[in-house]
């Protein structure tokens, strides 16, 4: 595997770590993949229920976001990211304590960051990565930030249809072979084609990637690094409890389903107990104590995501579900980061060969 560049971010192993909330990726597996050579990445979406006493949830999520940053820092020299998504109502928040913090690079998904670069100070050297499911929404975020930013996006992280948790799609869309990441990389490095005179964006393939020959097929194909989230998750140094990574090693492929978020994307998670619960109409917030998500209204939704995601990373599957990527089922044991970067490693070098 070759390495690639973000600006002037030099990364050695083109695996960027997928983000993943509430609690679920924090320093632990970000400074882990960061030691491999990766990108490790921390979600900041409900650090604020995690980091309790600080103030109110937003000064919570403040501290949080902080403090797993400065965590990180402590266990690697590496590359350490943050995936903010844009429906979270701290949005801008997180946005400027990241750069505050200088952190290496913002990942932006779930809703388009048209405003991301102007949370950047003079002195800003946090690198801004929008995450998009489709060539148009990143033809509107370079449009927009080099009009009115002149700025244009560092790299690129094209989703798919096959990934976890929240999905840029529509629910009829998912199974559509024309909203393949296959048919969108092209369509999307295409799109970044123009600019390359002003800048090169590094387009990154992300979704239903769970080995080494997936990673050689995208790179191939134009890509210059992949992300994986659901891999991740069976590793010893995953911040989530042991029992949400047993439900990844105890799934079946029918048992990953697509369900409907509060968040208004569809979603893809693991059957469970919880969301039989939630499908009877058993699990109706009574409040909003955080407000975490700028689309959700409590009395029309029917159950609270970050209290269940919340739940579910601390180990009560009874109060939460695993959101997880179309190939969780092929987890079989739990293994250390560097195990999982090795094998990735010698499936890549196999089929670099196979295919010479």
């Amino acid at each position: 595997m070759k390495s690639f560049k973000i600006g002037n971010i030099e990364i050695k192993l083109p695996i960027i770590q997928g983000g993943m909330g509430v609690g679920v990726s924090l320093s632990g597996l970000a400074s882990a993949v960061a030691n491999e050579g990766g990108i490790g990445v921390i979600s900041c979406a409900g650090v604020g229920l995690i980091y309790k006493g600080h103030g109110n949830f937003i000064q919570n999520s403040i501290w949080g976001l902080k403090e797993e940053i400065r965590l990180a820092r402590e266990k690697t020299k590496g590359i350490i990211g943050v995936n903010i998504m844009v429906a979270l109502s701290n949005f801008a928040d997180m946005a400027h304590t990241a750069i505050a913090e200088k952190v290496d690079v913002i990942f932006a998904g779930a809703g388009l960051p048209l405003d991301l670069p102007s949370y950047q100070t003079t002195d800003s050297t946090t690198k801004l990565v929008p995450i998009v499911s489709s060539a148009r929404a990143a033809k509107i975020i370079c449009k927009k930030w080099y009009n009115n930013y002149n700025y244009l996006p560092d790299a690129i992280v094209v989703e798919g249809p096959k990934a976890g948790g929240h999905l840029g799609f529509k629910k009829e869309q998912i199974s559509d072979e024309s909203c393949s990441l296959e048919q969108i990389i092209p369509e999307v490095l295409e799109t970044v084609a123009p600019y390359r005179e002003i800048k090169i964006i590094p387009v990154i393939a992300a979704g239903g990637i769970s080995s080494g020959s997936d990673i050689y097929r995208f790179i191939e194909m134009g890509a210059s690094a992949v992300q994986m989230g659901t891999i991740f998750v069976t590793t010893d140094e995953c911040d989530a409890s042991q029992a949400f990574k047993q439900v990844y090693l105890t799934a079946q492929e029918d048992d990953i389903q697509i369900i409907n978020s509060p968040v208004g994307m569809p979603g893809r998670a693991i059957k469970g107990e919880f969301l039989s619960r939630v499908a009877a109409g058993l699990e109706i917030p009574k409040n909003c104590p955080v407000h975490c998500i700028k689309t959700c209204d409590y009395s029309k939704s029917p159950y609270c995501i970050m209290k269940a995601l919340f739940s579910a990373s601390k180990g009560n599957m009874k109060k939460g579900y695993a959101f997880a990527g179309i190939n969780a089922h092929l987890a079989q044991k739990i293994s250390s980061v560097k195990e999982i970067i090795a094998i990735l490693k010698l499936e890549f070098d196999i089929a670099e060969r196979e295919a010479l």
